[in-house]
């Protein structure tokens, strides 16, 4: 029988009485979907439950963040799916917000499960370099040359630089990459065409789910790229305004940051706060409905197949689009991958050219996402979407806008 010292036995009472508790209702408001999270608090929480959401697919509208002297908090969404509509799996976005603050609040060590089984027998790679139209044709054709299948991967741009996260096994094995002088080989010819120095390219080999969020190793990534802030542009959008007050009587700084919406804006906000070690107390955050542009969304659901993402991101390159975010994802021999594109400029895609691609690659395989969000090309006007959040540290303001939260491709 195992056994824990009693400090231990004393922080799980604690925290079984304090079970996060979460509801979802549909009753509650008109336009959306409300959820409710009561939890003790615990640094990184807020995070565990807006990265669900996030994770969820569904769109915050409105929030409200309070806490009372730190030890307990409470959470108030309304949420809506991409299209504005109701939520329709609450059943599954209840269980997905209690297992991920479950695990969150868990005093005691467990093991964390991996989102897909297979990713335990995967190499990740983390790459960090130089945004340029093509980049991630070149990445996917020499992991190809290399005998290396792609089987998941992340990718964001912003301010000249590119993070990416690519989970790959051998393409002719199904194996994991593990060989030293296979791993130097790949580092080596990926270095190169990020032209990122000896920071470019690295092989991680451990238990994928250590990783934990995706989207967070991203920020992580990007935040840590000193390029990354050097290219930044100086000023924020005109559109874009962050402001930090101190208010030293109460202990505490105010952080307001106004810009147009965007999807995971709210997910940017919070996880910059919670990597700069900053704790939110107490917060608003607010939409009008004016979403910024984020490029056309491009589904592609077809057979994986060997040297795929390499194929589809040249047809990509040659008929000038320029990738600002890949979501790959393959599932038993199915590839589930999303794109979003412009024109290498960074301006919308020519709607010719969108087509002549989808024909190019196969209508009954690729897509554009219309549904998932209808009004990204909103462009009358300059109407934002304001979130207040609370916070410490006057640091606050530079790293939001490094990091990009402004603009980041999320």
């Amino acid at each position: 029988m195992e056994r824990y010292h009693p400090s231990e036995v004393y922080e799980l009472f604690v925290r079984h009485m304090n079970t996060p508790r979460v509801v979802v209702d549909n009753g509650a408001c008109e336009t959306a979907t409300l959820v409710q999270v009561h939890s003790a608090r615990k640094h990184g929480v807020l995070l565990e439950a807006v990265a669900a959401l996030s994770d969820h697919g569904v769109c915050v509208r409105k929030g409200y963040i309070s806490s009372d002297d730190g030890r307990w908090f409470m959470d108030v969404f309304h949420v809506t799916d991409a299209a504005g509509r109701k939520v329709t799996d609450t059943d599954k976005l209840l269980a997905r917000l209690e297992s991920a603050l479950s695990a969150a609040t868990d005093a005691l060590p467990r093991a964390v499960a991996c989102d897909s089984p297979a990713k335990e027998r995967l190499c990740l790679l983390e790459l960090v370099g130089v945004d340029r139209p093509g980049l991630l044709s070149e990445v996917f054709a020499v992991l190809h040359d290399l005998r290396c299948g792609t089987v998941d991967a992340r990718a964001w741009t912003h301010g000249g630089r590119v993070a990416a996260l690519v989970f790959v096994r051998d393409e002719d094995t199904g194996a994991p990459v593990h060989e030293p002088a296979r791993i130097r080989r790949i580092e080596s010819r990926l270095r190169h065409v990020l032209r990122g120095g000896a920071r470019g390219a690295r092989t991680v080999l451990l238990d994928a789910a250590a990783v934990g969020n995706l989207d967070r190793r991203l920020h992580q990534l990007l935040n840590e790229d000193g390029e990354a802030g050097r290219r930044a542009p100086a000023e924020a959008p005109a559109s874009t305004a962050v402001a930090v007050q101190e208010w030293g009587e109460r202990g505490y700084s105010v952080v307001t940051v106004s810009c147009r919406d965007r999807p995971k804006l709210l997910f940017d906000v919070v996880c910059t706060l919670t990597d700069l070690d900053y704790v939110v107390y107490h917060g608003t955050f607010d939409t009008d409905g004016d979403h910024a542009q984020q490029g056309v969304r491009l589904e592609l659901r077809i057979t994986d197949r060997r040297g795929l993402l390499a194929y589809v991101t040249r047809v990509f390159r040659e008929n000038s689009l320029s990738v600002t975010h890949a979501e790959i994802t393959t599932r038993d021999d199915m590839a589930l991958n999303v794109f979003h594109v412009t024109d290498v400029a960074g301006r919308p895609a020519d709607p010719k050219t969108i087509d002549e691609v989808i024909h190019g690659i196969g209508t009954d395989s690729l897509r554009v996402d219309e549904e998932r969000w209808p009004r990204l090309c909103s462009t009358e006007g300059d109407s934002a979407a304001g979130a207040g959040l609370f916070s410490l540290g006057s640091l606050v303001k530079k790293n939001l806008l490094k990091v990009g939260l402004i603009r980041s491709c999320s």
